[in-house]
This record gives C-alpha cells, sequence and structure tokens, in this order.
C-alpha cells in the first residue's frame, strides 16, 4: 500500500463517520475467526489447536515472530498462552502457508455466509475499490501489525480485495489504539475489563477461553480499577470510568482518521452502507457466536 496525505478540499466527516465505518468493516474482517473454514485450512497444515491457529493467522504476516512479539503486538492476551504456542507453532507451517491457508478459508467463510451472488455482485468490487482507497492514507510508522499487513499483496478478487482493506484498516486502528490503551494507563486485562463494562466487549467467559486469562485475573484487575474509581462495587464503569473509556475511543478516532479523511464523507458514507449490508448476511447465516459480546460472567 502507498502512504498520502488527506486531500485539503475533502469535505468534513461527521462526528465518528471513521469509527461507524471502521465498525462494520471489522465485523466482516472478523468473521474468519468464528467460522469452521480457516480452522480446517490450517488444521490441514498440521495447525489443530484453535488458540495456535488464532495466534498463527493473525501473526503470520509478522513473519516467524516470537512470544514478546505476540504479546506487544496483541496487547490483551496472557503472555504464558502465547509462549505455549509461539513460536512451536512455526515449526508446524510456514508464516507463507499460514497466510495461503487463511486467505483460502476467508474466501470459503465469504462464499458461504454472503452468497455468491453477493460475493460477484458490483456492490461488493464498488466496497472493495472504496476501502482499497481509504488505506492509501494508512501510515505505517509506529503501526506494526498494520505495517506487515500492508506488505501483502491485494488479492484479485474483489471479495478478498475488500476483506484485505478491511483487515489492514482493523489493524491501522488496532495499533492507534493500543497508544491510547497505554496512555490511559490501562494493561491488556484491565482494557478487557473495561471494554466488557460498556457492554461492548467480549464477555468473560470468552476472554478466558481466548485470551488465557482465569477468573483470578479477571478479579485482580477489576479491583485495580476499582481503587482508581472506574468500577463500581458491582463492576460496573463509574462516572469516571464512563468518560475514560470515552476518552480512549476519542483519542483513537484522532489516530485512525487519515484513511477516513482521505476517502472523504461521501465515500465513507457509502463504504459503510455496503459494510452494513454485509454484515447483516453474515449476521443472518450465524457467523458470530451468540455469546460472544456482554457483561455477564460464565462464573457469576
Amino acid at each position: 500500500m502507498t502512504t498520502s496525505t488527506s486531500s485539503p478540499q475533502a469535505e468534513a466527516l461527521p462526528p465518528r463517520a471513521g469509527r461507524r465505518c471502521h465498525n462494520v468493516l471489522n465485523s466482516l474482517h472478523a468473521t474468519h475467526y468464528f467460522c469452521p473454514e480457516v480452522g480446517e485450512e490450517l488444521g490441514a497444515l498440521g495447525v489443530s489447536d484453535p488458540r495456535a491457529v488464532n495466534f498463527a493467522i493473525r501473526a503470520a504476516a509478522l513473519g516467524a515472530v516470537g512470544p514478546g512479539t505476540v504479546a506487544a503486538t496483541f496487547f490483551n492476551y496472557k503472555y504464558e498462552l502465547i509462549a505455549r504456542h509461539v513460536p512451536a507453532v512455526w515449526q508446524v507451517a510456514a508464516p507463507q502457508d499460514v497466510l495461503a491457508a487463511r486467505l483460502r478459508g476467508v474466501d470459503r467463510t465469504l462464499r458461504r455466509i454472503l452468497g455468491d451472488e453477493v460475493v460477484a455482485s458490483p456492490e461488493m468490487a464498488e466496497a472493495a475499490h472504496l476501502a482499497l482507497r481509504a488505506t492509501e492514507a494508512c501510515s505505517r510508522s509506529g503501526r506494526p501489525l498494520y505495517a506487515a499487513h500492508a506488505d501483502l499483496p491485494v488479492p484479485e478478487e474483489p471479495h478478498l480485495a475488500y476483506w484485505h482493506a478491511a483487515t489492514l484498516l482493523r489493524e491501522h486502528r488496532g495499533d492507534g489504539h493500543l497508544v491510547a490503551l497505554m496512555d490511559a494507563g490501562l494493561d491488556g486485562i484491565e482494557a478487557l475489563v473495561t471494554h466488557t463494562a460498556t457492554g461492548k466487549g467480549m464477555t468473560p467467559k470468552w476472554v478466558f477461553g481466548t485470551r488465557g486469562w482465569a477468573q483470578e485475573d479477571w478479579d485482580a484487575a477489576e479491583e485495580r480499577l476499582r481503587a482508581r474509581g472506574v468500577l463500581d462495587e458491582e463492576g460496573e464503569l463509574t462516572e469516571a470510568g464512563v468518560a475514560l473509556r470515552q476518552r480512549i475511543e476519542l483519542a483513537t478516532d484522532r489516530l485512525d482518521l487519515a484513511p477516513y479523511e482521505h476517502l472523504g464523507a461521501a465515500g465513507v458514507e457509502r463504504l459503510t452502507e455496503l459494510g452494513t449490508a454485509f454484515v447483516g448476511a453474515a449476521l443472518q447465516a450465524g457467523a458470530f457466536p451468540a455469546d460472544l459480546l456482554g457483561k455477564k460472567s460464565a462464573s457469576k
């Protein structure tokens, strides 16, 4: 991907327009974490543990890195879980083979949940064009996961080009989001606890199952956050906690503004409209677990 600056003549974006656009793009990107096809493709390479699959498909763009790099770039996973699978996974499947298998799995996933008609539609080609145009203004500096994925070739087929662009925009925002979290003084699990407390993050059940944390880790993080006045005794965000999460999201918006300014207000609106339709179809197809998001703990 090339890097360019936003046009000075670009129409000003409405508040949070970039965030809304990112949210639908990210949702489409995220389908491959929950659908079986990518796991099947990695299984054919000999990587069968779901956690190893998760680390491999997202870290492969970085090369055969060790657990420290994965912990730094993924931010909210427990290091001991990462070290259990990385770098051992690269002895089973080389990063370039993982990337190829991931793309095959994404192709199968999108064809199943969207249907061949949508995959081959003019709307998909339009969405790919718009999303790729937005990535032209992304910056590699200080954004390791984005930069690694930006070095990958753009797939030729529009639905895969759209997914690739969505991945770039997701990682670009995600890298900036980590800066905002650290500036707010949150560590990995504290970030998860406060996000879950908003009702928009993963449930503790999914945090424990995918990030490697245990209930005692969660409880200790809650205690630290109570001491800071971020959570109340019931584990809900206090007024200060709500304000903290709002500041984090606004800071993330600022750090992620360039691609959406570059695309322009009309382009962002259209890309959001197209992406919303795709995500709606994915939801209808059951692409996401019903208990993925919310506040309820599996043990409380």
